[in-house]
């Protein structure tokens, strides 16, 4: 019986080494710094338990799994790498992580990707001192200057972007990575560039990105090497800034024009795409045409309108107005105003054609005549006085000549002041009409009667006038008969006597009474005298004399021979004097 018990008891004791040995072979040998799979079993208030196939169920802290809006990331039956941070030794218990199963899967992505110069991605994050903060599954450090090829003032602008960078330098017990984007961007850009030489002549049409645009052109990126699109080569027509034809980021077909392998110099066009307008221009366009057009540029000679795409025409400030005194085309027009335009002249070899703006309107001056003839009047108001006469606006943009000669039939006048002033109404008389040089003349004093037309049955000869001395000379005296018209009195019609010098007897201001001897309407002059009104007067002296003795007064017929002799041999005396 005995002996049989001990068999019994080694026989159980070797079925449980057995067993034991089965179940050691079934679990997954695991040491600490593992990356193990695991699937999640149950999540608690604290824990999430994960079965890696180990002898016990590992646990993580549920903070792991929390994302920063505090959600729980995970749900049971998920998958995931965990790290083992403790197998417990002979107690067995199982500590696992999976933020440094995830940290330790980014440092050997980071590691090999250093090792391959491969690519990292990562998002950008925040903007530090001297660059950006990129997050890799790890915290990065993109310096500035290594965030594109070219170099970029605001940096702000990449925050929240996730691109790929290669990794520059790394230090895990540190925990410092530093990544380049530029660096990858240059790869890229050298394997283009390979591709693209390959393909790359004159006249080879290809499509780019605009990268830069400056103010003589725009640089074209053809992929790894860029080309310059010169301002000229943009149109056919004017372009005042490359940036009115291109923008940044535009997506461009453009044809090689010319290619210098060993300098990498690459000239573009863009305008050659298209069939050059100036060539065709004249089946289109001839002297006398109407068209309509867009003033694109105004400088101080004219305006440029384009007429259609490429083709621009120039309006001369000669050319803008029938009646203004265009300083600057802006006086008429400004820029991006559509207008009708006449041509005036073409040439397609120059590139050239000249625009008529005015003409497209009737010329005011060709109808002046049919409208106001010469002799008719007009009504205006002074816009200028000059030493030599008056402007007045008879219509709009146009102004007629008042010469200082024809402002009054009878004054001297010395200065328009005299009689007028800026912004008077006046009426007027058209007397020349000038189309070709565009003058007017007019008159004032035609506009009324000339006073010297009836001067002679106003004043005829032996009129005794009473005036003022306005004027003493040397041959005579000036008087004053009416406004602005005077009469001369020879010195030897100033009396009876012989007069040496007009002056010792009359000063301008001196008051007298003549006799009118002369009215000569032509020549506008009249004719006193002193003399003949003396004489005048003793003849009707003479006659009363006649007519009291013939009424009986106490004269005898000797009286009157002796009074009529004196008075001829005064008159002789006279003659003789002059």
């Amino acid at each position: 019986m005995q002996e049989e018990k001990v068999q019994h008891d080694r026989i159980e004791q070797e079925g449980m080494e057995s067993f034991s040995d089965l179940f050691e072979a079934s679990v997954t040998p695991v040491q600490v710094g593992d990356i193990v799979k695991g699937s999640i079993v149950a999540i608690d208030k604290d824990t999430v338990t994960v079965d890696i196939g180990y002898k016990s169920e590992g646990v993580i802290p549920l903070k792991e799994f929390r994302t920063q809006g505090e959600e729980i990331s995970v749900s049971e039956g998920d998958e995931l790498d965990v790290y083992v941070e403790s197998t417990g030794g002979d107690s067995g218990e199982l500590r696992l992580s999976f933020e440094r199963a995830r940290e330790s899967t980014v440092w050997k992505a980071i590691e090999e990707a250093y090792q391959a110069s491969g690519p990292v991605q990562g998002t950008i994050v925040g903007r530090v001192k001297g660059g950006l903060k990129v997050d890799l599954g790890v915290s990065a450090f993109l310096p500035g200057s290594h965030v594109d090829i070219r170099p970029t003032r605001s940096l702000e602008r990449y925050v929240g972007e996730t691109m790929e960078f290669a990794v520059l330098k790394f230090n895990r017990a540190r925990g410092n990575v530093v990544v380049s984007r530029k660096a990858l961007l240059e790869k890229e850009q050298a394997v283009l560039r390979e591709e693209t030489l390959k393909v790359i002549e004159e006249g080879v049409i290809l499509e780019g990105v605009v990268k830069n645009v400056t103010d003589y052109g725009a640089f074209v990126d053809l992929g790894g090497i860029d080309g310059l699109l010169h301002v000229t080569d943009m149109s056919w027509g004017r372009v005042s800034h490359p940036s009115k034809v291109v923008s940044s980021g535009d997506v461009l077909r453009v044809v090689v024009l010319k290619y210098d392998p060993e300098a990498k110099r690459i000239s573009l066009g863009l305008k050659q795409l298209h069939d050059d307008p100036w060539m065709t221009i004249a089946e289109r366009l001839f002297p006398g045409s109407r068209v309509r057009g867009k003033a694109v540029s105004l400088t101080d000679y004219g305006a440029f309108i384009e007429i259609e795409e490429g083709v621009e025409g120039l309006v001369h400030v000669s050319e803008m107005s029938w009646t203004k005194r265009v300083t600057h085309p802006s006086q008429i027009l400004s820029i991006g105003e559509e207008v009708d335009v006449v041509v005036l002249a073409l040439d397609p070899e120059n590139r050239r054609i000249s625009l008529g703006l005015k003409q497209v309107s009737p010329n005011p001056w060709e109808l002046l005549p049919i409208e106001h003839p010469v002799g008719t009047r007009v009504s205006g108001k002074v816009t200028s006085l000059t030493d030599f006469g008056v402007f007045v606006n008879v219509k709009e943009g146009i102004d007629g000549l008042i010469h200082i000669s024809d402002l009054h039939w009878t004054k001297k006048v010395k200065h328009p002041s005299e009689l007028l002033k800026k912004g008077d109404e006046v009426e007027a008389v058209v007397l020349a009409i000038d189309v070709s040089n565009e003058r007017l003349s007019l008159g004032l004093k035609q506009a009324q009667e000339d006073p010297w037309e009836n001067m002679a049955a106003r004043y005829p000869v032996g009129t005794r006038i009473h005036g003022k001395v306005t004027n003493v000379t040397d041959f005579g005296v000036f008087v004053g008969i009416e406004d602005g018209i005077e009469g001369l009195v020879h010195v030897p019609q100033l009396s009876r006597e012989r007069v040496e010098n007009p002056r010792d007897l009359f000063q301008p201001g001196t008051e007298l009474e003549a006799e009118v001897t002369q009215v000569d309407n032509r020549e506008r002059r009249i004719s006193l005298s002193i003399r003949s009104l003396i004489h005048s007067a003793e003849k009707e002296e003479m006659q009363q004399y006649m007519a009291d003795s013939s009424s009986g007064s106490h004269f005898s017929l000797g009286d009157v021979l002796n009074a009529e002799i004196g008075a001829k041999k005064a008159d002789a005396d006279d003659d003789s004097t002059e």
